[in-house]
């Protein structure tokens, strides 16, 4: 068997032709009537690291820590690929693999390709950057923040990406599509193309802008922060909206660049080609813009999945799914024996058969609410005491994003026996407030009501409801997923649940 898993990173399904969203996309059109189009499916962790290691291990990766590294004792889908034969290349210019907290992932593959330039990628090395000419090109809240060099440094690698072939998500399946024709011949193998957009900035080549008009005559705005809408005018939604928009569009051509490569090769007969994202983003929905902060609504949740199969028909399937299955299925693709440890399930028999879903998924980021949804339901449980309640980071790899975990961090470290997955000791880490954990961008969680929204009446999320038994009932199935995941019996207590046994 051949794989190819594409992945792309904040791409909201809402934008989707394929799922009835309003950006033109037709090769995700021509994907969906080639695939299994899966409409539940869910994210696990958030955000992008965590996203990926719940995809590497097939395990949630938000009950146990933050963004990190693959542990030592983690098991992973390439690694197994790796140990039966299956040469893994990634194609990526996600760089957040290349820094501090990514830095084991990569070296699961057998081979690897980087594509530079992406957001803050310390590529583009300027001594003296020309920061007041930023501050008139860009809007003020893209280049205010100098200090930390995480704007700037966007800025930066912008000056060397204008033209389309230099846009990296272009670069990225060039490398991909190189890979694809020396080794199409070969019998076993996997892909991961993976391009950060439609991540912000919403950086697109003028040609993709341009077929979105909005009439603002402002500083580029393409790059918003994890914030509420309050104070933005309509000119300006419009304009970071469209932008997103054209990234989209990129995306597409993109991904159609590999669908005419399946068609002219025939690959559709012995190559599996899965292709999703790690979470959505809210553009403007709920008055909020991003990720992290505000409460997980579909819009961020709820992502897009399409499977194609050797041999399956097309079709769409309304089977529960999440992050964590992508692990088992390609397992199962390859013919693979799935660990004890892992707890996703494969999504190959979801494309015959909608019963075979799972019957709740799971969500979150460390430290935020836990999340929960049955495919009608969704429901948003948080601590009643966000800040005060005990919670621990429990690692071998005391890494955050960018750096080390501090000293006052690890100076109350405890050795803790470790986990059901883990096999050996742990270190048990306090959570402090002020850790360097994934970027709130100005601010903590926000909107932390536990709430319960039925989807089948109100699919826009917009008004909770009251329903004790629905909620008792999800309450249950988050306390027997929590114990499927060996979660710390610390969480039972800062959630309000039953103890684990």
């Amino acid at each position: 068997m051949k794989s190819i898993l594409v992945l792309f990173d904040s791409l909201n399904r809402r934008a989707l032709s394929c799922y009835g969203g309003p950006v033109p996309t037709p090769n995700f059109d021509r994907l969906a009537a080639r695939g299994m189009v899966f409409d539940r499916h869910y994210v696990g962790s958030m955000p992008c690291m965590p996203a990926r290691r719940d995809m590497q291990t097939g395990r949630l990766n938000f009950l146990h820590r933050s963004w990190g590294p693959l542990e030592p004792f983690d098991r992973t889908v390439t690694g197994d690929m790796q140990s039966a034969g299956i040469h893994a290349h990634l194609v990526t210019d996600h760089y957040h693999y290349f820094e501090t907290g990514g830095a084991t992932y990569h070296t699961e593959f057998t081979s690897w390709d980087f594509i530079r330039g992406q957001e803050a990628d310390p590529w583009n090395a300027v001594v003296r950057p020309p920061v007041d000419q930023y501050r008139a090109q860009y809007h003020a809240e893209q280049v205010d923040d100098t200090r930390s060099g995480y704007r700037l440094q966007g800025a930066l690698n912008r000056d060397l990406i204008r033209e389309t072939p230099e846009f990296p998500c272009v670069r990225c399946f060039d490398s991909a599509l190189s890979f694809l024709d020396r080794n199409a011949a070969s019998p076993d193998w996997h892909l991961q193309l993976e391009t950060f957009d439609p991540h912000e900035p919403f950086h697109a080549p003028q040609e993709y802008r341009d077929r979105f008009a909005t009439g603002y005559n402002g500083p580029v705005l393409d790059w918003p922060r994890y914030r509420r809408t309050d104070g933005d005018s309509d000119a300006e939604m419009a304009e970071m909206r469209a932008n997103y928009a054209a990234l989209v569009a990129l995306c597409d051509d993109q991904l159609g660049r590999l669908l005419d490569w399946m068609d002219d090769t025939g690959a559709w007969d012995d190559t599996a080609l899965i292709v999703t994202t790690d979470h959505g983003f809210l553009l403007g929905e709920h008055d909020w813009w991003g990720k992290n902060r505000a409460p997980f609504y579909n819009e961020i949740a709820n992502i897009p999945l399409v499977v194609c199969l050797p041999g399956v028909a097309a079709g769409r399937s309304d089977a529960l799914s999440q992050n964590i299955d992508i692990a088992a299925t390609l397992l199962d693709l390859h013919g693979l024996p799935r660990p004890p440890a892992m707890v996703g399930r494969s999504l190959v028999p979801c494309a015959t058969d909608a019963s075979s879903g799972r019957a709740v998924a799971l969500y979150g980021i460390f430290g935020g609410a836990i999340n929960a949804t049955d495919g009608r339901h969704t429901y948003f449980r948080y601590p009643p005491e966000m800040e005060t309640a005990p919670l621990f980071e429990y690692t071998l790899m005391p890494q955050h994003s960018t750096r080390p975990f501090a000293a006052a961090e690890l100076s109350r470290a405890e050795l803790h026996p470790g986990f059901d997955f883990t096999g050996v000791p742990v270190l048990k880490v306090p959570a402090l407030p002020d850790a360097k954990r994934p970027p709130m961008q100005g601010g903590g969680f926000a909107d932390t009501d536990t709430v319960l929204y039925d989807l089948s009446t109100d699919p826009g999320q917009t008004t909770a409801v009251t329903d004790s038994d629905t909620e008792a009932r999800l309450t249950g199935a988050i306390v027997t997923e929590m114990r499927r995941h060996d979660a710390p019996p610390e969480l039972y207590a800062r959630f309000g649940l039953e103890t684990a046994p």
